[in-house]
């Protein structure tokens, strides 16, 4: 949490002048139906949002060392703090695995009403194992036990030198997010939208029959994906702790070029072939039951929601979009045969209806 503060107020100034949630429920990955009211929320709501985002992430992680109540206090936080996120939008299993070690907080008297009373169940067990250690009482140290506390001093110096480097890059005016530092990946860095877009933009695959793409008769239908936004009729879906990889690097392709995601084209031959495992990622093949495309090509849109209260929520809408220009050209499979050889690719194989 600590790292997620800190890559923010070193990152985008807006989370600094205060302005960065006007634009986050908008433009984060895959916004939920919740994101969609709560982009129009009042400017001094969201600056009460970034605020307070700074207060949990950079001062409530201290109040683990600042003894039990404040401990507590510390884990309530951050549970409600994730579960406002889980709330207000899809950011798979991100927030319901930081909620893990915040549960760490609550010591057996926290959350012992959770438990029955009751002869010989957990509850009473647990309560007299903390009364004979409260009155001295020890056992005579085993062999097994013995073995467990060097295991366990082990891997705590182990885990402390491999934390080195990540406090060092912590206090660094250069901190790096989401790294590793070591091969075995068991401490690493953390941090999230340390930078926030502010308009969002959309790739929207698209395909056609036709025989010449240039064509003016020619009819090009969209492909939509499971969750990210493309019809703007469709509601924000609603799939978190699931996770949809394929849409959530849609959105990072949207800001940058095809150059820089190759895997967009290798995407796109998949669909000029029909290939029944890409097309099961998708929720909608135009060509469902006919024969795939003869070419695809890539749109580039901003989107935005629409007003709630305005016309274009009146017609069902919950975008509104505006061609930007071309993502990437049209293609033909046989196009792509020199581009998936040089990147040695296999080139898909064509359905049998493919013309």
């Amino acid at each position: 949490m600590l790292g997620a503060g800190l890559i923010k107020i070193r990152g985008d100034k807006c989370w600094l002048d205060l302005t960065c949630m006007d634009f986050h429920y908008e433009t984060q990955p895959v916004p939920n139906p919740m994101a969609y009211y709560l982009h129009r929320s009042p400017w001094w709501f969201h600056h009460f949002e970034t605020l307070s985002n700074h207060f949990l992430e950079l001062l409530v992680p201290f109040f683990l060392f600042l003894g039990r109540r404040m401990c507590i206090l510390h884990g309530v936080l951050q549970i409600l703090f994730q579960v406002i996120l889980i709330i207000s939008g899809n950011l798979s299993f991100l927030n319901w695995l930081t909620i893990v070690p915040s549960l760490a907080c609550f010591d057996d008297a926290a959350l012992g009403f959770l438990f029955p009373s009751r002869p010989r169940g957990l509850k009473n067990q647990v309560l007299e194992m903390q009364r004979e250690d409260a009155q001295g009482v020890q056992p005579k140290p085993r062999y097994g036990c013995m073995v467990r506390r060097v295991v366990n001093i082990s891997l705590g110096i182990l885990v402390a030198w491999l934390s080195v480097p990540v406090v060092i890059n912590l206090l660094s005016s250069r901190q790096v997010m989401n790294t590793s530092f070591n091969p075995l990946r068991i401490v690493n860095t953390y941090g999230a939208f340390g930078s926030i877009t502010k308009e969002r933009t959309e790739v929207i695959l698209q395909g056609t029959a036709s025989p010449n793409a240039s064509a003016p008769d020619a009819v090009w239908e969209d492909y939509e994906f499971k969750c990210k936004p493309g019809d703007p009729w469709r509601r924000p879906c609603l799939i978190s702790p699931y996770h949809y990889r394929l849409d959530w690097l849609m959105w990072f392709a949207a800001f940058q070029t095809y150059e820089q995601n190759e895997w967009i084209i290798h995407l796109a031959g998949k669909l000029l072939a029909g290939d029944a495992e890409a097309l099961s990622l998708l929720a909608l093949n135009p060509f469902e039951g006919r024969a795939p495309p003869r070419w695809i090509r890539g749109e580039h849109y901003r989107y935005r929601f629409s007003l709630p209260s305005g016309k274009h929520a009146a017609q069902g809408k919950w975008w509104i979009r505006k061609r930007i220009g071309p993502y990437f050209p049209p293609l033909r499979l046989k196009d792509l045969k020199d581009y998936f050889r040089s990147r040695e690719w296999p080139l898909p194989k064509p359905h049998l209806d493919t013309p």
